[in-house]
């Protein structure tokens, strides 16, 4: 979860340089994830937090750990937690930016829109049945696979925020309980009492410190919260921000028997890609101090929309995102030039769902929104999973912009078209505009649901725990 977070932040401020060369060889490497190389005047970090039933190096969890982590038997890989952390060049700063695991987003590789946090385990699911049925090994199958879904995260993450991921970091949730034991528990602080079985957490009001197993309970709660997920990660930043300073501030660094646990948690459970350099980066990064590393969270339109499929998510405009992250990592967004004028496209709308009369409700709301209307009808080139813009290129512009006025649809390249043949086609997870959960979930439209507010940045450099809800 958090951890790994916690690790690279305290590595980012002045962890003990003799220990870090051994730390880092500990940490299992893995390649071929299609990063981007830094080429934008950044590092950009991709830090995901991940319940797993195995640890870093594919072995299992014992009976203990899986009961001490409440993970059942089941196979699967959800991405509970989902941070950007973006480190100038200059090394002087860094800022750490949280995503709902419930954004509703464009999942990298093509498969439609879905739960951000579904992208590596269903992506890889989906890989690891197929390589099975063509004759992979059980080991071979869960290799290619776990890669697979960790470049459809890196995807939809960089689809989402507009910044190309530089290099990845994975922390299983049972490196977050060995990495807070390891400094003796971390303190916090509540508002108020919470009672909140269904997470386990049970805390009284005021200043306390939690182990391992406490601290697990105290950042995954998200039910009995006003705000839900948005008021978890909240949780899940004062706990990073605290957890950096206790190791600061504790003289943890000069201890080595608390260094050689840490070692061995961040050994056992986090993976980073191979490419990384972390000693040069390290080297680079030694005028940081905690005091400047902020976390955020992206902007969210609404903490409970729904999908045509009555799928509860959070609603996030992408555009609105990439501003917000230009914004805080101290960029311009590029100027697009001048708009399309939507009066020059003619658009075909067709369905391949079960609503009735989707289709033309649809071509209705883009001809109010100033596109021609083209054909109307059901669909017939077959069995399609997900919405979807189809053009003779994906590059097409006025492809993008009918994909932009549905709310982001994928645009998908048919050379069956001819060029200036510009058609939709509705599967039944559409929520755009016209359809029936349009009213809350449209982009296009006057939405009902009020936008939640950024939650204040968290300071790392801050003095004691920052009391939360």
């Amino acid at each position: 979860m958090v951890a790994i977070s916690a690790v690279l932040v305290l590595c980012l401020t002045g962890f003990a340089w003799r220990s870090v060369d051994n730390l880092i060889a500990n940490i299992d490497r893995i390649g071929g994830l299609g990063l981007g190389g830094g080429r934008d005047g950044a590092v950009d970090i991709l830090l995901v937090g991940v319940d797993s039933r195995t640890d870093a190096h594919g072995n299992p969890l014992t009976t203990a750990e899986r009961a001490m982590l409440h993970a059942g038997d089941e196979v699967g890989t959800n991405t509970d937690t989902i941070v950007l952390i973006r480190v100038p060049n200059d090394g002087r700063s860094a800022t750490a930016i949280s995503i709902p695991r419930d954004s509703y987003v464009d999942i990298g590789g093509g498969q439609g829109k879905a739960k951000i946090n579904s992208a590596y385990g269903s992506t890889k699911e989906t890989e690891r049945a197929e390589l099975l049925a063509d004759g992979k090994s059980e080991a071979e199958a869960e290799r290619e696979s776990t890669k697979a879904g960790r470049q459809a995260l890196i995807k939809s993450v960089a689809n989402l925020t507009g910044i190309s991921v530089d290099h990845y970091a994975e922390v299983s949730l049972l490196g977050f309980v060995l990495l807070t034991d390891s400094v003796g528990g971390v303190e916090v602080c509540l508002n108020q009492a919470v009672d909140e079985p269904m997470s386990g957490a049970d805390f009284p009001a005021g200043r306390q410190r939690l182990d391992g197993q406490e601290a697990l309970s105290f950042v995954r709660q998200r039910h009995d919260l006003e705000r839900g997920d948005i008021d978890r990660i909240v949780r899940q930043q004062v706990f990073m921000a605290q957890l950096v300073g206790q190791m600061l501030n504790a003289k943890t660094l000069a201890n080595p028997g608390k260094l050689s646990e840490i070692s061995e948690a961040v050994g056992r459970t986090v993976v980073l890609d191979e490419d990384w350099d972390v000693l040069a980066f390290l080297q680079q990064l030694k005028d940081l101090s905690g005091g400047k590393v902020a976390f955020e969270t992206v902007p969210v339109s609404d903490l409970n929309s729904m999908t045509s499929d009555g799928e509860s998510v959070v609603k996030v405009d992408p555009k609105t995102v990439q501003s917000f992250v230009a914004g805080l990592v101290g960029e311009e967004k590029a100027d697009d030039g001048p708009k399309l004028d939507p009066s020059t496209v003619t658009v075909s709308v067709l369905n391949a769902g079960g609503a009735t009369g989707l289709a033309g409700k649809v071509s209705t709301a883009l001809t109010g929104k100033g596109f021609k209307e083209g054909t109307v009808g059901n669909y017939t080139g077959g069995s399609v999973s997900s919405s979807r813009v189809l053009a003779a290129d994906a590059d097409n512009p006025k492809a993008a912009a009918v994909a932009e006025a549905l709310g982001g649809l994928t645009v998908v390249a048919d050379p069956s078209l001819s060029a200036d043949t510009v058609s939709v086609v509705l599967a039944s997870d559409y929520s755009g505009p016209g359809s029936a959960a349009a009213g809350m979930f449209d982009a296009g439209a006057t939405a009902t649901a009020t936008p939640i507010p950024p939650a204040p940045p968290i300071d790392a450099g801050q003095n004691g725990p920052k009391c939360v809800n």
